[in-house]
C-alpha cells in the first residue's frame, strides 16, 4: 500500500511543478498519467498493488466527473452561453441521438461479436464527451467563446443524459424487461434520472450558496476553511442524486451553473482549490485506469474493435455534429473542431465498469472497445489540443478583422 502512495503522490508532486511547460507542449497530463500507470502496473514493474480493483476505478472515475462537471459548470459564462445556447441545445437534442444511432448502425455493420443490445451499449457507453480531456480546449480563451461554452455544456449534459439510455439498454440485455413495459420503464428512468438530477442540484445549490452567504456576514468561515465548501458541495450534489435514484452527473452540472451564476462575486475564489483538487483526481483516476486496462486488453484486441474505437472518434462523431449544426452560422472549420473535440474518457469509463458489473456474455469485448477508443483519444485529442486550439483561433480572429474590415 505504501510503496503505492509514494509513488502516486511523489508523482503527483513533480508533474505539479512541471505541469504548465507540459501543457504547453503537444503532450496532455492524461497522456503522462495514463503512461505512468501502464509503466507501475501489472503488465510493466508490476508496483502498483493496492486496492486497485474495477470499483475503485469505478469509484474514483465518479466522484473525479462529478466535481470536474460542477466546477466547469461554475465556471461557465453565462453571458456568452445564452447568446450561443443553440449550440450545446443543437449538439444534445440532434447530434447526441444520432451518434448513438450512427454508433449503432456502424456497430453492427462490423460485427464485433456483440449482440444487438450490446452494440447499443457500446454506442451509448461511448456518445457522452469528457470535460476533463477536453479541458485544455474549452479553458484556451483564444477559442471563439461560443465553441467553448457550447462544448463546456455539452461536455457537461451529455452524460447524464446518457446515464437513463444506458440503463435501459442494460435491463434489456439482461431481459428484465420486454415489450410495451420496456418502453414505459424507459421513460420512467430517463424522467426519474433528470428531474431528481435537477431537483437535487438546484435545492442543495441554493441551500448551500444561502448558508455561505449567512455565514460570511457573521465571518465565520476562514480562509483555511473556504477552500473546502464547493468540493463538498459538488460531492453531495452527485451522492444524494445517486442516493435517490437520480443522475449524479446532472446534479453536479447543474448545481454548478446555478453556483457560479449565484456567486459572481467570489466565485473565483471559491473554485480555486475545487479546480485543483478534480485536476489532481483525474490524473489519478488517469494512473489507475493505465495500471488496470492498458496491457491487459491488448489478448483481447481485434481490427474490428479497433476499428470501431478509430470510427467513434471520427465518423460517428464528427458527421453527426456536421449535421446538427448546419445552419448555425458556423464555418465548416469551427464544426470539423467541435466535432473532433469531443474526447472520451471519464464517463465511458465509469459506463463501462457500470456494464462489466453485470456481467454480460461478452463483457471483455465491450470493456476492449471501450479501453481502446479511451486510449485513443487520450494520445489523439491530448495531441491536437493545443495545435489546432491555436491555429483555429488565429485563423478565427483573421476572418473577423476581414468580416469587418
Amino acid at each position: 500500500m505504501y510503496e503505492g502512495l509514494a509513488l502516486l503522490a511523489g508523482f503527483v508532486m513533480l508533474y505539479s511543478i512541471v505541469a504548465g511547460g507540459i501543457e504547453r507542449t503537444w503532450v496532455s497530463g492524461p497522456i503522462v498519467f495514463t503512461a505512468f500507470g501502464a509503466l507501475i502496473g501489472p503488465v510493466g514493474l508490476d508496483l502498483l498493488s493496492f486496492g486497485t480493483g474495477g470499483e475503485t476505478l469505478r469509484t474514483l472515475a465518479e466522484l473525479t466527473l462529478a466535481l470536474v462537471l460542477f466546477t466547469d459548470a461554475a465556471g461557465a459564462d453565462l453571458g456568452v452561453l445564452r447568446k450561443a445556447a443553440q449550440l450545446p441545445v443543437r449538439l444534445l437534442l440532434i447530434g447526441l441521438p444520432l451518434t448513438i444511432g450512427l454508433g449503432y448502425i456502424i456497430g453492427m455493420s462490423l460485427k464485433v461479436h456483440l449482440s444487438a443490445l450490446e452494440v447499443a451499449l457500446v454506442a451509448t457507453m461511448l456518445a457522452p464527451t469528457d470535460a476533463a480531456l477536453g479541458k485544455a480546449v474549452v479553458t484556451n480563451v483564444a477559442v471563439p467563446d461560443d465553441v467553448r461554452q457550447g462544448l463546456n455544456v455539452e461536455s457537461g449534459l451529455n452524460d447524464g443524459i446518457c446515464v437513463p439510455i444506458l440503463f435501459v439498454f442494460l435491463a434489456l440485455a439482461q431481459e428484465v424487461a420486454s415489450g410495451a413495459e420496456t418502453w414505459n420503464l424507459a421513460l420512467g428512468l430517463v424522467a426519474e434520472a433528470l428531474g431528481i438530477g435537477l431537483a437535487v442540484g438546484v435545492v442543495l445549490t441554493v441551500f448551500v450558496v444561502q448558508l455561505l452567504s449567512f455565514s460570511a456576514r457573521h465571518h465565520w468561515i476562514t480562509r483555511t476553511w473556504l477552500q473546502l465548501p464547493v468540493v463538498g458541495l459538488a460531492l453531495t450534489c452527485f451522492a444524494t442524486a445517486q442516493l435517490l435514484g437520480g443522475s449524479g452527473f446532472i446534479a453536479s452540472f447543474t448545481g454548478g451553473l446555478l453556483f457560479g451564476y449565484l456567486t459572481k462575486k467570489h466565485g473565483e475564489t471559491l473554485l480555486r482549490a475545487a479546480e485543483g483538487t478534480g485536476d489532481t483526481l483525474a490524473l489519478i483516476t488517469w494512473v489507475i485506469f493505465g495500471s488496470l486496462v492498458v496491457g491487459q486488453g491488448v489478448g483481447y484486441l481485434s481490427w474490428r474493435l479497433v476499428l470501431y474505437a478509430v470510427l467513434s472518434l471520427t465518423l460517428i462523431r464528427m458527421l453527426p455534429v456536421f449535421l446538427a449544426l448546419t445552419g448555425t452560422g458556423l464555418s465548416t472549420e469551427g464544426k470539423l473542431f467541435i466535432g473532433w473535440f469531443g474526447p472520451r474518457g471519464l464517463a465511458s469509463i465509469v459506463f463501462a465498469v457500470i456494464v462489466l458489473n453485470a456481467n454480460l456474455p461478452n463483457s471483455h469485448n465491450l470493456a476492449v472497445v471501450i479501453a481502446s477508443t479511451v486510449i485513443l483519444s487520450i494520445l489523439a485529442h491530448g495531441v491536437t489540443a493545443n495545435p489546432w486550439a491555436r491555429a483555429y483561433a488565429r485563423r478565427s480572429r483573421q476572418k473577423v478583422m476581414i468580416d469587418s474590415g
